[in-house]
């Protein structure tokens, strides 16, 4: 920096320009004291979100990870820092872990387990590649689709029971499947954890499901449904305990014929809808915390009517379907300030020609998988609940469709804009179906693939130099997981998940302690560009601080500047 000062020559000049030139300095060196080096550096943040998995399922043998070594031997025997599965009383440990109810592999998959083949196996994690080799020959590996396993709002909290995470398989419609891992270290994205950094105790920002963590990742908050109570929708409501003094617990109600012990059958539940209670938040409304679809196509319920404009809808009177939200995003805050977006999906293009179909028509690309429910190559199974910024208003394919078609695009065009060197200041990308490597329809080995290759793609782009990729994960898909998530909001925080950081800055070959949730790519990216602070980011923070703790890292402890 050059400074030029300008002073009468005089005898008192020279006493006068010393000091000048020190206010100069101080200001100079103040000035880049303040400089922020992501702002100064960091021009384009990639955000990778595949799906459904725990950090311990996949990452749980990690070196210098707080994995599995915690809880387990050697041997996989398990130390008395495990904490035994309870059964549904809360009390007593289970003798062993129960069945997985419908066998561990999905529809059509070989080699195949079945719930039979699955009893007896101890109370502790265990490999899920080699646990049935005595009960059913089978070898499974990260090619194998296994069996979803229930990843709802409600449930999750009643399976982290308090921080105890003792009650995984007690709560989960898939038994003792819960408590499974895999060996991940030949997986391409083991390699870039290895070479990069990995974040041990990232967790997912809001408890439950995909739907409610999409949305959080965009606004750190969960969405409303108006007068749930009397729609015309009749969306399905949940049916929570309360406790005596007659506020709501997270425990939904379970119904008489509900089997006392996980080793007797799944839970049955009152009602485990997709809609919190009345007040449930403390604020006298309804939100939407499971599985809802957005009024506009792509979605996963068909037009009422096909014609003209009427196909870019949903059909609003579905109980699944979601009216329009207008809560502010991180796209409403970058759009502000004049920062470059785009939401990036695969099969997009192709999602939308197949959402606008008659409603009669059967989809061929909208939770389109084989006759065994597994996705492919050909049947691909875009996942109409993981594009949140298509349930915002702001994206009403009729009246704002100049914004819809800038900011939500096909992962093709991703591709096209890296090589290019064209990609927006901060792009997220969401694999359809048979990349997100979600349990039930798709298995690790092909998301690992895409993943891997699309991160090559970024890496060989002209942009890459002042680039900051995050692959995470939207929730932990029903797996099991040894540590305890930070006490939080109503929200959450919930299950601890997988998060890689790939970057040029990135502290290579480490892995980052610090305590992140999903929320932490916001606030990444309000940093870098100066963004005002979500609403929901804030109560995050009191909520922290209220209970003891400290606010969630930015995951710049992942970045060396």
């Amino acid at each position: 920096m050059k400074l030029n000062v300008l002073l009468p020559f005089n005898r008192h000049s020279h006493t006068r320009l010393r000091s000048a030139l020190y206010v100069a300095a101080v200001f100079v060196i103040a000035t880049a004291a303040a400089a922020d080096p992501l702002q100064d550096k960091v021009k384009n943040v990639v955000v990778i979100y595949a799906e459904n998995r725990s950090f311990d399922n996949l990452y749980g043998k990690f070196a210098g990870a707080d994995g599995l070594r915690t809880v387990l031997d050697a041997n996989g025997k398990p130390l008395a820092a495990y904490v035994p599965q309870k059964d549904r009383d809360g009390v007593t440990p289970l003798a062993t872990l129960p069945p997985t109810w419908s066998g561990v592999t999905s529809g059509g998959v070989t080699p195949a387990v079945s719930q039979a083949q699955s009893t007896g196996l101890p109370n502790a994690p265990f490999s899920i590649e080699t646990a049935f080799q005595a009960s059913a020959g089978a070898t499974l590996s990260r090619t194998t689709a296994t069996r979803d396993l229930v990843h709802r709002f409600f449930e999750n909290q009643m399976q982290i029971n308090g921080g105890k995470n003792d009650m995984f398989a007690a709560w989960s419609d898939a038994g003792g499947l819960a408590l499974g891992h895999f060996d991940y270290s030949t997986s391409p994205l083991y390699k870039l954890a290895q070479q990069y950094v990995l974040a041990d105790h990232f967790f997912q920002g809001a408890f439950g499901g995909s739907f409610l963590n999409h949305q959080y990742l965009i606004c750190a908050c969960a969405p409303e449904y108006a007068h749930a109570d009397t729609a015309a929708a009749h969306p399905t409501i949940a049916v929570v305990n309360k406790d005596a003094n007659g506020r709501y617990t997270s425990q939904l109600s379970t119904t008489p014929q509900s089997p006392v012990s996980a080793l007797d059958g799944a839970p049955k539940f009152v009602s485990n809808g997709n809609i919190t209670p009345a007040n449930y938040f403390g604020d006298g409304k309804f939100y939407a915390v499971n599985t809802m679809q957005p009024l506009y196509q792509p979605s996963g319920n068909p037009p009422q009517d096909a014609d003209g404009d009427k196909a870019l809808y949903a059909n609003p009177t579905r109980a699944t379907t979601l009216p329009a939200q207008t809560a502010t995003t991180i796209g409403d805050l970058l759009s502000a300030k004049n920062v470059s977006w785009k939401w990036y999906a695969g099969a997009w293009k192709q999602a939308l020609a197949d959402g606008m179909q008659a409603p009669t028509t059967p989809r061929s690309v909208i939770y389109a998988t084989n006759a065994q429910g597994v996705a492919s190559d050909h049947q691909v199974d875009f996942q109409a609940h993981h594009q949140p910024f298509n349930y915002y208003a702001a994206f009403d394919p009729a009246s704002n469709a100049k914004a819809r078609a800038s900011h939500l695009q096909d992962y093709t065009d991703l591709v096209q804009d890296a090589a290019a060197g064209t990609l927006p200041s901060v792009a997220f990308y969401k694999p359809e179906g048979v990349y997100n490597q979600h349990p039930g329809y798709a298995n690790l080995a092909d998301g690992d693939e895409r993943i891997a290759d699309l991160v090559s793609k970024l890496q060989s782009s002209p942009q890459w130099k002042n680039m900051v990729v995050v692959i995470t994960y939207d929730e932990f898909g029903g797996a099991w997981d040894h540590v305890a998530p930070p006490k939080g909001d109503l929200l959450g925080p919930g299950t601890r998940i997988p998060t890689i950081v790939v970057s040029p800055f990135a502290k290579k070959g480490t892995v980052d302690h610090t305590v992140y949730d999903t929320a932490s790519v916001l606030r990444l990216i309000s940093r870098v560009h100066g963004l005002p602070t979500l609403p929901g980011i804030a109560q995050r923070d009191a909520a922290l601080k209220a209970a003891g703790g400290q606010p969630m890292g930015d995951l710049s402890n992942a970045l060396n500047f």
